[in-house]
């Protein structure tokens, strides 16, 4: 509920603190004494666009603060959500702003966006005004009153968490579809470049070994002369290395006796004997291998020339590139190939999923019908006190496809007069009667559900008398279980009054200025009396007010 608003620097309002408190409050006041601004003020606060006219003093910030008893709201997740402090019993909300057109929102002192202030809002504020009565004829709203009244919830949110998986389910089935048919059109043109690589049978790593053969096959006569020259220099029948070095380990052999220091040089040159006689048998083996076959080379080279032929068509470089292109028409035609049966599983499981939203929509529908109808008998009879005694009302259910609220389309059909034919709501009442069907609906609602602290926005214009009385008795019915605050003209609502707060304003020499005060009972059996008699206050208007009050 709200506790306190604090308001200053806007429009007439120089500085106002106003506490509330819980059952219903009454806030009357002359026309232009600041009733609307003070709810101005209210929806600025709950995220309604700012306007930089209502700034009071340009040179001061305009700031509206609310605290609001949230014991019980279960807002845990959403505050966790936002990350904002939260504290189970209180919440304070302010907003700032300045004359440059900057805006400034706070929960609990931490800064937040525009967006979450709103959604916030409306867990804990429901401000009602003639205006918010085009909201029965929308068809959301009336089906959102059917599923608080069949206490659904739990249903509904089941229902809307297989209806999504169907829906996911169904849309990856569109995307196989549409790629199974772009696939289909492309199918030839896959299959004829396909076939070219599978002609070419190209390997991993085939063209690099081919490369390397071509460059040694190419050099093959030069390659023979330098390997023979080598074997030649290594191992050759004259002045050879491996000749002289078997000297050079002779003599070292015998220095040996006579000189410590070539202890050992005779086995280190006799290993690398060993090794130069592996490297000339190596050399001679590769050499006798070499060959200089010029039909290989040109085998290798057409080869190596029907790999570059598919590389260039394909704008790649290497034979790794398009073996990666072959893998992806391999995978793309497997797809071809196995599209149906992917198809069938995809459509069985989309079809088991909306089997299963179905069956859930049929119970949420028949909860819904349930309530519909005694939905149509507590507004009848809500309604007849009001001035409505020959209202007929049904709750109209047309079946439509699956959708994310079920299978339900409703529509409010109403009658005002006898022998008159059911009409949409848009179709069929006038603006005061809208304002008390919409009174019965949220008297109804407050009943069955923890709603926010309603506030009404002389919603009971263009009633007088013994209709007037009973839109108060109903506003008190309501405030039994959650708080609300009405803003009137008619003395019959306001002597209903749990507490009255009397909006003026007063004349300095430079400017205007709102007030608001709390009237006690004795002022408030006095401003009812006004609002009874008009400007002439007399004992008459006095003792019918509290007649009044005291009923």
């Amino acid at each position: 509920m709200l506790k306190r608003l604090s308001i200053s620097n806007y429009a007439l309002i120089d500085s106002l603190d106003i506490h509330f408190t819980d059952g219903l409050t009454i806030i009357t006041g002359e026309t232009g004494a600041g009733k609307s601004i003070i709810l101005g003020a209210l929806s600025l606060l709950l995220g309604d666009r700012a306007n930089v006219k209502s700034i009071r003093d340009p040179q001061l910030k305009t700031v509206v603060e609310a605290t609001f008893d949230i014991d019980g709201y279960r807002l845990e997740q959403f505050f966790e959500q936002n990350d904002l402090d939260f504290d189970n019993h209180e919440c304070i909300i302010r907003r700032e702003l300045t004359a440059a057109g900057r805006s400034r929102s706070f929960v609990n002192d931490s800064p937040v966006p525009l967006n979450v202030l709103r959604e916030l809002s409306t867990y804990l504020v429901d401000i009602h005004s003639q205006h918010s009565n085009m909201l029965l004829s929308s068809a959301d709203y009336q089906l959102s009153i059917v599923d608080h009244l069949a206490h659904d919830g739990e249903l509904l949110t089941a229902y809307r968490k297989v209806f999504t998986q169907f829906k996911d389910a169904r849309l990856r089935l569109d995307r196989l579809l549409q790629q199974q048919l772009d696939l289909r059109k492309e199918e030839d043109y896959i299959r004829f470049q396909l076939n070219q690589f599978h002609e070419l049978n190209l390997q991993a790593g085939e063209a690099q070994e081919l490369e390397s053969l071509q460059l040694r096959l190419s050099h093959a006569s030069e390659l023979k002369a330098q390997l023979w020259e080598v074997c030649s220099v290594l191992d050759g029948e004259e002045q050879s290395v491996l000749l002289r070095l078997d000297e050079v380990k002779q003599l070292l052999q015998q220095t040996q006796a006579n000189m410590e220091e070539t202890q050992g040089m005779a086995q280190r040159v006799d290993s690398a004997i060993i090794e130069l006689k592996d490297i000339a048998r190596t050399v001679s083996a590769l050499q006798d291998d070499l060959s200089c076959d010029p039909q290989e080379l040109e085998q290798i080279e057409s080869r190596l020339n029907a790999i570059y032929a598919l590389e260039r068509k394909h704008n790649v470089s290497s034979g790794d590139e398009l073996l990666a292109i072959q893998a992806d028409y391999e995978s793309q035609l497997s797809k071809i190939d196995n599209s149906d049966e992917q198809v069938q599983q995809m459509q069985a499981q989309v079809d088991d999923l909306q089997g299963k939203a179905r069956e859930i929509a049929e119970q949420l529908s028949q909860h819904r019908h349930t309530a519909a109808r005694a939905f149509s008998s507590q507004l009848k009879t809500a309604a007849r006190p009001l001035g409505l005694k020959n209202l007929e009302f049904e709750v109209r259910f047309t079946e439509h496809p699956l959708t994310d609220t079920g299978i339900d389309e409703v529509q409010f059909m109403m009658a005002f007069n006898k022998n008159q034919s059911l009409l949409p709501v848009k179709d069929t009442a006038s603006g005061g009667e809208i304002s008390r069907v919409m009174l019965c609906v949220k008297s109804i609602i407050a009943k069955t559900m923890k709603l926010p602290t309603i506030i009404f926005d002389e919603v009971d214009s263009g009633v007088s008398g013994d209709v007037a009385s009973m839109i108060g008795e109903m506003m008190n019915g309501i405030a039994a279980s959650i708080q609300v605050i009405a803003i009137t003209h008619l003395p019959q609502v306001a002597a209903h009054a749990d507490s009255h707060l009397r909006v003026f304003k007063t004349d300095t020499e430079s400017e205007t200025i709102t007030h608001v005060e709390q009237l006690d009972h004795e002022h408030h059996v006095l401003e009812v009396a006004r609002m009874l008699s008009g400007r002439e206050l007399n004992q008459a208007a006095i003792e019918n007010a509290r007649h009044l009050i005291d009923n």
